[in-house]
């Protein structure tokens, strides 16, 4: 890059900065029905301009191979109609969230007459960086602007012409409804420099969100100077109690690694309690197999699911092989499941906390005593009980949509929707009150 196109994207990355702060104090006292009318009539052009979502989908599809993106990359990249209304409904969705801003958290009254109350506020500007999946700069856009915060989206390559297809829906929005128009920007170049640029603008930018894989989380959280919640990958575990119902587990199992397995709230790794192994595993294996689920096991679990298999009647093979402890720490998002026989509770508590990134991590079991020991012992963000690692997530908990969910133990965790893109401030009443 020569030195002018340097300082042209210096220009470039600044005036967008500049831009988003300027138009943030605006959104601060935007009343909730001017932020709904926007978010439905934003869902209305998207419904409109289906067609159009989709042949732009269609160019970044065709990239996908180029690109070296895996079936599961793609399965996040592709938009279709279904998808497309589903955006639509999650704005909606978010359209009928209460609004948190001015919302009183907590007060009291001073023994001197003093009012003090704790109020919500916005953040101010947020920087958005993500990869792969174009609803996601609509429900970024969404919790941002109703929260009253101004985004600057940064989408992966990949996705290009889809976000870009996405944000002008979203702009034409703001435009229809006399919003400003810098509320929602996106960042149009692909140059990675652009990146580093955002992330070291501590005068315009309050919070950076990076969400996407591992290197790409690695790298802003390494480099920037600005605040980041981070959306870090999701090793997600079922563990099988020694009296977990075995119809109920191989369903949760089933679902949890099967859904969708390239998402972050799908299942990486089962635990099998040792009394469960051969009965649980005659349940689930050839349910796994017909998915054509790939095997990591251990040497104990290896043993019971040779004997399972060989009681089958079956042309078609399990894969299986056996797991190196690289394979425990490891996020497959494939069809790929690594497995390992506990001997305790505890046993998998420990495990799930060491190789675990404190994402979403769930128990099946019929007793109640175990599953408070294990909620209270698991360190992630959310904590399942008889329920699929695969409800870890802000539409299914309530919130409308999500801008991510954070892995961190900072500021926010797990889903983080409207509140979650707050901060606070202290605002006192007094009566003419001084201080002694």
């Amino acid at each position: 890059m020569t030195r002018d196109s340097d300082v042209a994207l210096d220009s470039y990355c600044d005036d967008l900065g500049r831009r988003s702060a300027a138009s943030a104090p605006k959104l601060q006292v935007l009343s909730a029905e001017v932020k709904n009318a926007w978010l439905v009539r934003a869902a209305a052009i998207i419904r409109g301009k289906k067609e159009t979502l989709c042949l732009a989908n269609e160019q970044d599809l065709e990239s996908a191979e180029q690109l070296g993106l895996s079936p599961s990359q793609i399965d996040r990249l592709r938009l279709d109609n279904a998808r497309i209304e589903t955006i639509a409904q999650s704005l909606e969705s978010v359209a009928r969230m209460a609004d948190p801003i001015g919302e009183i958290i907590e007060g009291q009254v001073r023994p001197n007459g003093l009012r003090i109350q704790k109020m919500r506020v916005p953040l101010g500007v947020v920087f958005f960086i993500y990869e792969s999946r174009p609803n996601v700069t609509a429900d970024a856009a969404a919790l941002c602007l109703k929260s009253g915060n101004a985004v600057i989206l940064r989408g992966g390559k990949e996705a290009k012409h889809s976000n870009y297809a996405v944000y002008h829906c979203l702009h034409e929005a703001l435009i229809d409804c006399e919003l400003p128009e810098d509320a929602i920007q996106i960042v149009e170049t692909t140059d990675r420099d652009a990146v580093s640029q955002f992330l070291g603008m501590t005068d315009y930018i309050d919070l950076v969100i990076p969400r996407g894989g591992k290197a790409l989380i690695a790298r802003v959280a390494r480099d920037a100077r600005v605040p980041v919640l981070k959306h870090y990958e999701g090793n997600c575990h079922v563990y099988v109690d020694a009296d977990a119902n075995l119809s109920m587990a191989s369903e949760i199992v089933l679902n949890a690694k099967c859904n969708r397995p390239g998402v972050c709230n799908a299942a990486e790794s089962l635990l099998i309690h040792q009394d469960m192994v051969h009965p649980f595993l005659g349940e689930v294996l050839p349910r796994l197999q017909r998915e054509g689920v790939e095997l990591r096991v251990c040497s104990e679990s290896k043993t019971a699911v040779d004997n399972v298999v060989g009681r089958w009647k079956s042309n078609s093979p399990v894969i299986v092989r056996l797991a190196t402890d690289a394979d425990y720490y490891c996020e497959f998002l494939d069809l790929i499941l690594s497995v390992k026989v506990v001997h305790s509770l505890e046993e998998a508590v420990n495990h799930i906390n060491h190789y675990g990134s404190g994402h979403t991590d769930a128990i099946v079991t019929s007793s109640w005593e175990r599953a408070n020991q294990f909620t209270a012992s698991v360190d992630s963000s959310a904590v399942m009980v008889n329920a699929s690692t695969r409800f870890n997530d802000g539409g299914e908990f309530g919130l409308g949509a999500e801008i991510g969910i954070s892995t961190d133990k900072f500021h926010a965790r797990g889903p983080c929707g409207l509140r979650e893109l707050t901060s606070y401030k202290w605002v006192v009443h007094g009566a003419g009150h001084i201080r002694n």
